[in-house]
Formats: C-alpha cells, structure tokens, sequence
C-alpha cells in the first residue's frame, strides 16, 4: 500500500505550526521532507510527520529548538508522548509546556503531562500550581482576543476526565455515608467540584456528586435520604450564591457540616457555614466531618 503523502499545510495542520515554520525547520535543521526533488511540491512522509511530531513536542516540552532537532532526526517510527516529556525543576515551566501544547491542540501531550503530574504530585499541589494558573491563562488570552474558546473547552473535557479517573478508582472508603457535592442555583461552573471530589478521592473520600445546576429540591431530597456528613456548595458566580442554599436545608440528625466554596459567595451573608478558602482548606473541613 503506497504511504499517504502530507503537504506542507496539511503537517502544520497536524503539529500545530505554521508553514514557514516548517521550511524553517528545514533550510535550518534539515527536517524536511525525506523525498522532496527540486521543482516538486514538497510531500511529507508518515516517518518526516512523526520526526516533526517529536520536534514539535520537545520544543513544547522546553528542549532548544537544534537539541529537539538532533533528537527528532535520529528517530524513527512513531512517537509516544511519555518518551518526550521532560522533568520539570519548576513549576511555571510545566504551566508553560501545557500552555503552548494546549494552543497547539495537543490533546495527547497535554493530557499525559497533567495525568504525570497529578500521579506524582496529588489532585491539589497539581489544582493549585499547574491547573488554576494555565486555566488563567487560555481564560485571559480568549478574553484579550476573542480567540481559543475551543482551547479552554478541550482543556476543560481533559481535567474532568482526569479527575473523575481518581474518583472511579475508590474501592474501600473511609466514610459509610458518601458526602454531597453541588453546585447551585444555575451555576455551570463546577471545574473545582471535580478537583474537590478527586482530592478527597485520594483521601479515600467517597461523595455523591450532584454538579451544575443543583436546586435546592434536590439537595435537600439528598440530605432527607442520605444523611451525608457533609454538604459542599461551590458558586463561581454571585447571582448563584443565594443563601437559601444552606438556609433552608431540611433538619436532619446528624447534621451535615456545611461548607461552601467559590467566589460568589457573600461572607456577610455565610455566618452560619463554612467559607471554604482554598481547595485545601475544603477538603479538610470535610476530613473533620468524616471522622478523619
């Protein structure tokens, strides 16, 4: 079977570059295609799009741009993910890599990295360090452009599916009555919420998890026949944060801590609850509700 032969727009299509970055790459680094003769249009090979694959990675991935080159033309075959990614000494490079993977659409770099990350270092160093910050940053360069919605919508889909792997894989919990989660009124945000279940996931913390749009029938349906230990209420935005939420829960023995959490919540307003500072303080307000 004759192999598939890519233009030059077409290998930029897929790595994530631009088509003089490719002829770049060529005239400087002699990545080029492997059959190109003078007056033909250039074809790229499966093997030229795999070393460009790489040299694409290792860049992403903080290698010099002529080191990346001497890797990429050495290899040979296909090109997995894990053998690229480096060991980061700093925190801020890991964001970056992720950064320029994600504007690249790299759904394989980024998800490997971050699944790395989060295996190495826990749900919340992970949360807090590498997550928040490069959710910052797709965040204000869609709002500075108008440009990368679909960049914080792949992003997105891969954090919660990396966080709900931790979660699937509670086998034993520490807790006999699983705690509730939700986020209420007519909140969509609930990104934190999967990063909340899948720290206390790691705690052996087992929740029931209600997610965007919660009203307050179904929590307290929730409450009346679950008996959580304790209730986690997130509101990104204000118009959300009604204290009904917590106000008007039905009276149970025993009563479920209540926490709420996100930066719709008026403190003047949650005298009677928990305010959640931190995905770290969140999680230990309910370690104490369980019994941990």
């Amino acid at each position: 079977m004759d192999e598939e032969l890519l233009t030059v727009a077409a290998v930029a299509r897929r790595i994530g570059v631009a088509p003089a970055t490719l002829r770049t790459w060529d005239r400087r680094y002699g990545l080029g295609p492997s059959s190109h003769e003078a007056g033909e249009h250039r074809r790229y090979c499966p093997n030229d799009l795999a070393q460009l694959t790489l040299m694409r990675r290792l860049i992403i991935s903080g290698v010099a741009p002529a080191d990346a080159a001497v890797r990429a033309k050495a290899h040979s075959g296909s090109v997995s993910v894990e053998n690229v990614i480096q060991d980061f000494e700093v925190r801020e490079d890991v964001v970056d890599s992720l950064h320029r993977a994600a504007k690249s659409l790299d759904k394989n770099f980024v998800e490997t990295l971050l699944r790395k990350d989060i295996s190495e270092n826990g749900v919340i160093a992970s949360w807090t360090e590498v997550i928040v910050p490069l959710l910052f940053l797709v965040g204000d360069e869609w709002a500075a452009t108008g440009a990368g919605i679909e960049v914080e919508h792949m992003l997105s889909e891969i954090i919660k599916r990396l966080l709900r792997e931790g979660v699937a894989e509670i086998k034993e919990p520490v807790n006999t009555q699983p705690v509730l989660l939700a986020s209420v009124g007519e909140e969509l945000h609930c990104l934190a919420l999967h990063a909340l279940a899948a720290a206390l996931a790691e705690k052996g913390i087992e929740t029931f998890f209600l997610g965007a749009r919660t009203p307050l029938e179904a929590i307290s349906g929730m409450v009346k026949r679950a008996a959580p230990p304790a209730v986690f209420l997130w509101a990104q935005l204000e118009q959300n944060s009604d204290p009904k939420f917590f106000n008007e829960l039905p009276v149970v023995r025993p009563a479920p801590r209540v926490i709420v959490g996100g930066p719709g919540w008026n403190r003047e307003t949650c005298a009677d609850v928990v305010v959640a500072q931190d995905l770290t303080h969140a999680c230990d307000e309910i370690e104490r509700a369980v019994g941990l």
